[in-house]
């Protein structure tokens, strides 16, 4: 009787395992897909700036909203100073204490209540990976990990990547000159604008969304 409580232990704490895994929202795991179809997530994209955006599964994904808020004059082209605006509304709420700069603790909000997401990191094996990043609060992961795979930009944290002075904080010109560095790597023809048509599809946007080409 002792064996067959033992086998149920060991069964049961397997499960719990399995269960307590999965792909960051979003994602597509492929490895999941094998055993049976993945369990709807919500969905989420980060801004350029790292705005959070969310949406049910089964919905667009939200890079269209945040794209149509962006786009000031609705004329479906995004300037640099449209993305400019859009980075220092987002700076405004940020920096919640209105002292000019986000500061550790205004960044600790944004990534622990705001996106919890990014610490999850992808797995190397082909499918993405629920569990803790080993990369200390204060370090960046070079790779495909924390808000990249949510973002048009491979830059795994948007906040933290402005602080080109390595001062602890952002300030609002730091913030700015990062907003010009990622519209550079958006605006891909040089032209000064970047159609809605043009923006290639993150990791996390489901596959059945992505232009052709572009998987």
């Amino acid at each position: 009787m002792r064996v067959k409580t033992g086998i149920v232990v060991v069964v049961l704490a397997l499960l719990c395992a399995a269960c307590a895994g999965g792909p960051p929202p979003g994602f597509d795991d492929e490895d999941e897909a094998q055993d049976g179809p993945p369990v709807p997530r919500a969905q989420l994209f980060i801004s350029p700036a790292g705005k959070p955006f969310r949406a049910p599964a089964g919905q667009p994904y939200p890079v269209a909203v945040w794209f149509a808020e962006a786009d000031r004059n609705h004329d479906g082209r995004l300037t640099r100073e449209e993305l400019r605006a859009d980075t220092e509304a987002w700076f405004r709420t940020l920096d919640r204490n209105t002292d000019g700069v986000i500061d550790m603790p205004e960044v600790t909000r944004w990534e622990e209540d705001l996106v919890p997401e990014i610490t999850r990191v992808a797995s190397g094996g082909g499918g993405p990976r629920d569990r803790r990043s080993a990369v200390g609060r204060n370090e960046l992961n070079t790779g495909r990990l924390g808000a990249a795979p949510y973002s048009l930009v491979n830059e795994p944290h948007p906040i933290r990547g402005a602080d080109t002075d390595l001062s602890q904080s952002v300030s609002l010109a730091e913030f700015r000159a990062a907003a010009d560095r990622r519209f550079a790597l958006l605006d891909v023809d040089g032209d000064g604008a970047v159609a809605f048509a043009d923006l290639r599809p993150t990791l996390a946007q489901p596959r059945s969304e992505r232009p052709a080409g572009r998987r």
